[in-house]
């Protein structure tokens, strides 16, 4: 597979290029070192492309997951409680999961387990590989990656999401590179409000 189009939000890209330079050429091999074809396994059921041989969303984010464990990237999983009350929820939420439970009970409210994974970290930066639907990808955006950013937990997102011209050719309602870019975009320089890389991959 190849990089074919890089968004950089707030100066994402270019955080990875000063501080993180291996990171990123590692990242960059190994969306270099998938083979896309053998993903090729999907045999289509939807009416217009029906009996056609489609990507498998389920096997390419496989293909990534080996690829990206061989390098020491790993899943997180940050654990938080939930409340009600906007002056509690900021209260509670720069203490640790256990301080928060206790703050927010002591205040005679009921505390939510809830929390926030991420499919890879490593050395403070996260990458989410998205060939889901598109709602996937504005929780990964304006959720995930900006939680982990606030909790102090990376310094940048990575969004890898296929092109239009590779989505074409997988299930429908998958995600692609140039309407989430724009998605970003139209929301101004401000949002989210975490550093972030968004790329476009083709086979």
């Amino acid at each position: 597979m190849q990089i074919r189009e890089t968004y950089s939000h707030f100066y994402g890209l270019e955080f990875l290029l000063v501080h993180k330079p291996v990171l990123w050429k590692e990242i960059q091999q190994v969306i270099a070192g998938i083979d896309v074809e053998k993903s090729k396994t999907k045999i289509s059921k939807e009416k217009n492309t029906q009996g056609k041989l489609l990507y498998s969303p389920v096997d390419m984010n496989s293909a990534f997951k080996v690829f990206l464990e061989q390098h020491g990237w790993q899943g997180s999983r940050e654990r938080f409680e939930d409340t009600n009350g906007e002056q509690l929820g900021k209260k509670s939420l720069p203490l640790p999961p256990d301080q928060q439970k206790k703050e927010i009970e002591n205040s005679g409210e009921v505390a939510i387990f809830s929390y926030n994974q991420t499919d890879f970290v490593k050395d403070r930066v996260a990458i989410e590989v998205q060939f889901g639907k598109y709602s996937f990808v504005a929780y990964d955006l304006f959720v995930k990656h900006l939680a982990f950013y606030i909790g102090d937990k990376i310094d940048v997102g990575i969004e890898i999401l296929p092109m239009k011209t590779l989505q074409s050719q997988m299930s429908s309602g998958v995600a692609y590179y140039e309407g989430e870019f724009y998605n970003v975009v139209r929301q101004g320089r401000g949002v989210p409000a975490v550093p972030l890389v968004i790329l476009g991959i083709e086979a």
